[in-house]
């Protein structure tokens, strides 16, 4: 199955001792808190709860006191609160200044209150549990109204708000980048906070993009709008221009808190100058909001931008407007469900891996600024949420009755794996489901297997099969070593989780190291067992600091040892600094395998390498030609020429047969095929750009190397007439002759 676990709490993150006194002296600052690599997000001093969202640490802060709905823990879960009638009929602050004093102190608390909770985020009872909400959450859930009226709660909108706000208190984030599924309400959420945020802001602006500019307009016009026409008299500033602008809502004043000491006059409010914020959309392109400074971006279906326009260089040129030097002043909130790869999806891809908050430079940033977040669509999809806002995951035992009142007998997993059988014999239109509905962050990137040179519906369903399995289990990672550091004597290998290598089978202890010498020259002893493919490159460094990848697989034939036949079993794509740290590491997975290499000759200096090294036995010669007609290059070193188009065919073509017999689903067992590099790299291999799939290129020829009888070249037999000194007569007419 599936991980359903979005976020875990850490217990032992500081120690209990230590939390107590920090607790007792209100010390924890909101922020990023370097000393414990904490993201505090609580504003009363304390920390209570940490949560682990996918790799990000957020302090909470402890919950003193908890709103009971009711003492029946049953009847414990999230109700908006009625707005008062003797409020609801104010409609400005110039309209609340001509009520009398005695109904104002009436009020004052309530409205207090509301700031509060606002500010610092609201406690509720949920069945029992004391629950958290930030600040922005309740403003969502208490004062947004959305198409449906008042938003639901959902313990997935909940993390998705502490996620988001752990983003605004970290000093080193430009914001967050969020992998959704289809109809998450992630458009009304991002409104919502652009509506909060800017009815407390003052010399501000916001803006929003989206897809197209038709989108961000219908999302202003719609969403943004609406919701700051109804926000209560003491949320709302004033307002210049129409009620219902189209292009830009300006605040004239922003609001203020309605204590007793801050509500204003009219006149009053007048004269206060220097205060302008404003709410507006841009049509989509790379340069949108170029040269701006904005407190808050809205960047909404950003996986959908299609030629020309690229959210890539867009957010090089946005993420300039959140800053200040090195200073960052706004942030971005970026929501999408992706397209498929070639109509927006590949650049959203690489912005989201671009945003892990587990991969930072050395000023604590990611890549992209951003920090992404994916919420499987089993926290999210309609109809399977409970009343206390958790999803139904697993089919029930009794039915359940859910947010909206419904009966449901089916778990979310169940329903969703059904739409899934039933899509299985269209697999574009599975796709889609999948990148609408994802359970994985591979679903949501699928591509449409149209633009797949090789059978996607199998690479896919290898690669299905994989995230159902454990893992771990399956594919160790690690290095490879001489024993003692002395080369050219025996390999080990060495787990480590940042080694190179990526390995799914290991031979046993008497085939390892196993060397045959042959006229004093040193040959793989275990040839017949498999062989590895190799794309190599030959430059140490590159002027972009990018280059090509150095790509080894190994992949075994089918042969009497005890051996899994024909499978995959090494994967390495990688590009150490220093290009005869990649010719080593081949080679030491070479001897340790005792098998065989077939690499390209048009990058040279790995069979030089393994030459000099005494390894040109392990070289393989090019499969297509016989011995005496290779060149002399290719009788010193080995190797294929792999750019002749012939053997672009041909090595295609052995991906392709591969793929078809062994990957995916056949013979009623799946194949084990378990390196999920390469199966996305076939998924996207080009024919006619081939420099950028270094895994394809390498796995490729593995497969040549372990096929290379059906390469070799055909005798043509040359027939000659041979007399055997037997008469021919010729019959005709009524007497025969001899010819």
């Amino acid at each position: 199955m599936y991980q359903q676990t979005l976020y875990s709490i850490v217990d032992d993150h500081i120690r209990p001792n230590t939390l107590k006194r920090l607790n007792r002296l209100k010390s924890f600052k909101y922020g990023y808190n370097k000393e414990y690599d904490l993201v505090v997000i609580s504003k009363n001093g304390t920390v209570g709860a940490i949560y682990d969202i996918q790799g990000f640490r957020i302090g909470l802060p402890i919950i003193n006191k908890a709103y009971k709905k009711s003492n029946v823990k049953a009847e414990q879960h999230w109700e908006k609160f009625e707005y008062p009638k003797a409020l609801s009929k104010i409609k400005s602050v110039f309209d609340w200044n001509n009520y009398p004093d005695n109904f104002k102190e009436q009020w004052y608390n309530y409205i207090e209150n509301e700031f509060k909770a606002r500010e610092e985020g609201f406690s509720f009872y949920n069945n029992g549990i004391p629950t958290y909400i930030t600040g922005s959450h309740y403003m969502y859930l208490q004062w947004t109204k959305i198409d449906v009226g008042a938003a639901e709660f959902r313990e997935s909108n909940r993390l998705f708000y502490i996620f988001w706000e752990a983003c605004k208190a970290d000093s080193r984030c430009y914001g967050i980048c969020y992998l959704k599924n289809r109809r998450s309400g992630f458009s009304f959420m991002a409104s919502s906070e652009t509506v909060s945020q800017a009815t407390i802001s003052s010399d501000a602006r916001f803006g929003i993009l989206s897809k197209t500019g038709a989108d961000a307009k219908k999302m202003f016009t719609d969403k943004v709008v609406p919701i700051s026409t109804n926000y209560p008299f003491f949320f709302k500033p004033v307002q210049d221009g129409m009620d219902r602008p189209k292009t830009e809502l300006a605040y004239r004043v922003p609001a203020s808190k309605l204590t007793r000491r801050k509500i204003e006059l009219n006149e009053q409010l007048k004269d206060i100058e220097g205060l302008d914020t404003t709410i507006d959309w841009k049509n989509t392109g790379d340069n949108s909001y170029d040269g701006e400074k904005l407190k808050l971006l809205v960047h909404d279906e950003s996986g959908k931008w299609e030629r020309p326009d690229n959210i890539l260089n867009n957010w090089r040129v946005t993420k300039t407007t959140l800053r200040l030097g090195s200073r960052i002043v706004g942030k971005c909130m970026m929501g999408s469900t992706s397209n498929a790869l070639d109509k927006g999806g590949e650049n959203f891809k690489r912005l989201y891996e671009n945003s892990s908050v587990t991969k930072r430079n050395r000023n604590g940033q990611t890549s992209s600024g951003l920090y992404s977040l994916f919420i499987p669509m089993e926290w999210n999809y309609e109809g399977f949420i409970d009343k206390y806002g958790v999803p139904i995951f697993d089919t029930p035992k009794t039915p359940v009755i859910s947010i909206d009142k419904s009966e449901v007998d089916i778990g979310v997993i169940d329903y969703w794996q059904n739409e899934v059988d039933g899509l299985k014999t269209d697999q574009d239109a599975l796709n889609e489901f999948y990148r609408q509905f994802p359970r994985t962050m591979q679903h949501a990137f699928r591509d449409e297997t149209k633009q797949s040179l090789f059978n996607l519906t199998k690479i896919y369903e290898q690669i299905d099969y994989n995230e159902e399995i454990t893992k771990s289990s399956l594919i160790t990672q690690g290095n490879f070593q001489w024993f003692g550091g002395v080369r050219d004597t025996k390999v080990m290998f060495v787990p480590n989780n940042k080694g190179r290598f990526f390995i799914s089978w290991v031979p046993d202890n008497n085939m390892q190291n196993k060397i045959i010498l042959k006229n004093g020259a040193k040959h793989p002893g275990n040839e017949h067992c498999g062989a590895f493919g190799c794309d190599s490159y030959d430059i140490s460094g590159t002027v972009d600091g990018r280059g090509s990848k150095g790509s080894l697989h190994g992949l075994t034939k089918f042969s009497m040892e005890d051996i899994p036949p024909n499978m995959f079993f090494l994967e390495y794509v990688a590009r150490p600094d220093n290009a005869e740290t990649f010719f080593e590491d081949v080679l030491m997975a070479l001897v340790f395998y005792g098998m065989p290499i077939l690499a390209e000759n048009n990058k040279p200096r790995l069979l030089y390498y393994l030459k000099r090294r005494g390894y040109r036995g392990y070289s393989i010669n090019r499969p297509d030609k016989n011995y005496n007609k290779l060149s002399i290059t290719e009788k010193e070193i080995g190797g294929v020429p792999n750019s002749s188009e012939d053997m672009k065919q041909a090595h295609a073509a052995a991906i392709e047969s591969y793929i078809d017999a062994y990957v995916g689903f056949n013979n009623d067992a799946y194949g084990d095929m378990y390196f999920l590099r390469t199966l996305n790299d076939w998924s996207k291999f080009n024919l006619n750009n081939r420099t950028k799939y270094d895994a394809s290129i390498s796995s490729g020829l593995a497969i040549m190397a372990c096929n290379k009888n059906k390469y070799a070249p055909s005798a043509k037999k040359v027939f000659k007439p041979v007399s055997l000194g037997i008469k021919k007569y010729n019959n005709d007419g009524f007497t025969s002759k001899i010819i």
